[in-house]
Order: structure tokens, then sequence, then C-alpha cells
């Protein structure tokens, strides 16, 4: 192989990677705002204003479990 195909090739990996990245973070973020509406209380102002830590553990949660449905989805 040349040098200019396995540059090619790395470049192709790295747009995937870049591509799935922003991918996964927008779909994080759009299943926390659905979420946050489903929820009868304001999330961040009980954990931020009211310092709700069971609410933060929660939430964390939450956002864990998302990512790691997304990253086994884009994983295969």
């Amino acid at each position: 192989m040349t040098l200019q195909m396995l540059l090619a090739i790395n470049l192709d990996y790295i747009l995937n990677a870049v591509v799935f990245s922003f991918l996964g973070a927008a779909i994080l973020f759009v299943c926390f705002w659905l979420f946050e509406k489903l929820t009868p209380e304001n999330l961040w102002k009980k954990i931020l204003v009211d310092r709700n830590v069971a609410l933060a553990i929660m939430a964390a949660g939450f956002m864990l479990s998302i990512a790691y449905i997304i990253g086994s989805a884009i994983h295969g």
C-alpha cells in the first residue's frame, strides 16, 4: 500500500468517528431534553439550587445508560 492510500483510509476512520461522536452527543442531548420535559419537576433547578444529590445521581445514571445504548447501537 502506498502512503496516500493509508492516509485516505485513516482519514475515513477519523471522519466516521467524528460524525458518530456528534450524532451520539446530539441523540443524548435530545433524550435528556425529553426526560426533562416528561418529569414533573425542573431537574436542573432541583439539582443546582436545591442541591438534591439523589436526583443528580439519577440524572447521571440516566445519561450513562442512554450513552451506553447509543454507543452499542453505533458500534454494532
